[in-house]
């Protein structure tokens, strides 16, 4: 008789942003001081924290979001967005004084994008709002967080999480400088080439210089490390060994989301289990679903589509 063993699922906690994007689609990005007439213009719910929470639940995990909007149209739609999506949404704090982020994002037919971000209510996510979410890091297993909010708040996150025992997952975007304590309660960053390069001080050019990179971010205290290489796919390094995982081939047509479907497809396969460079393989599959559609979170790919999916 074969008997099935079933791992307890883990709670998976996001610590981040939460903003409305408003994106339009043009034909080449503008240069300074340039218009340009777009085409098609649409509003999505996004924000790196909110892509990523979205990401776990659409992707089978369990998950809980602790973020903070303004007391406003966008900040209700996304609480409501929250509950519809499965996602613990009883530490989304509203902001009186604030209103709710938003991000002007244009995008060209090559895909690529240009951003700017008013984080309104996410920059006054502050550590006494994180000391009301204890719970919230005490019942998770992992915690995923990102720097669209402050950075204090972040560091206090992983500093609380690491001491709890919880494995603390951080996508450094956008790119800034890291301290030492913060590295120091990571147990994976996920950088890309630019994060990884202001990180390490080693600029990439190809898989050697990437994983020179990796294993100098290694050095600062990080014991696994996945630079993410775009079209080239991860670099996985777990202190040891290094790796590369290929990207699937697909037909971009929109970039906005693809890094945080991989850090929340990420962290549901390391709740499941499977290993670091399992994990990459499986966030490159749902990255790669998620570039061919527009948007942030309408672009994020649910379970059923990447266990099935073959490039």
């Amino acid at each position: 008789m074969n008997i099935s063993i079933v791992m307890p699922k883990q709670n998976i906690l996001v610590i981040g942003s939460s903003n409305t994007d408003m994106v339009i689609r043009t034909e080449h990005l503008p240069l300074p001081g340039e218009t340009v007439i777009g085409g098609t213009f649409f509003m999505n719910p996004g924000g790196k924290g909110a892509n990523q929470a979205v990401a776990v639940a659409r992707l089978g995990g369990q998950v809980a979001f602790v973020c903070k909007t303004g007391s406003d149209i966008f900040g209700h739609q996304a609480q409501q967005l929250f509950s519809e999506e499965g996602i613990d949404s009883s530490y989304v704090f509203s902001d009186t004084k604030n209103p709710s982020g938003v991000a002007l994002i244009t995008v060209d037919t090559h895909a690529e994008n240009c951003i700017v971000v008013a984080p309104g209510a996410n920059a006054h996510l502050t550590v006494a709002d994180l000391k009301h979410s204890d719970r919230a890091v005490e019942k998770a297993d992992i915690v995923l967080l990102q720097l669209e909010i402050p950075m204090e708040t972040v560091e206090e996150a992983a500093v609380m999480a690491r001491r709890l025992g919880k494995k603390v997952v951080l996508n450094p975007a956008p790119a800034s400088k890291l301290s030492p304590r913060l590295l120091e309660s990571l147990y994976v960053i996920t950088p890309n080439e630019t994060e990884a390069e202001m990180i390490s001080g080693i600029h990439i050019v190809d898989g050697a210089s990437a994983e020179a990179a990796a294993r100098k971010i290694a050095s600062m205290g990080v014991p696994n490390v996945i630079v993410t290489l775009g079209t080239r796919g991860a670099l996985v390094f777990d202190g040891t060994d290094c790796e590369i995982v290929p990207a699937c081939k697909v037909q971009a047509v929109d970039t906005t989301a693809a890094g945080d479907v991989f850090n929340g497809a990420l962290v549901v396969a390391l709740a499941e289990g499977r290993s670091l460079t399992e994990a990459a393989r499986f966030a490159c599959k749902a990255s790669a679903i998620s570039v061919t559609r527009v948007g942030a979170q309408s672009s994020v790919p649910y379970r059923t589509e990447v266990d099935i999916f073959n490039q």
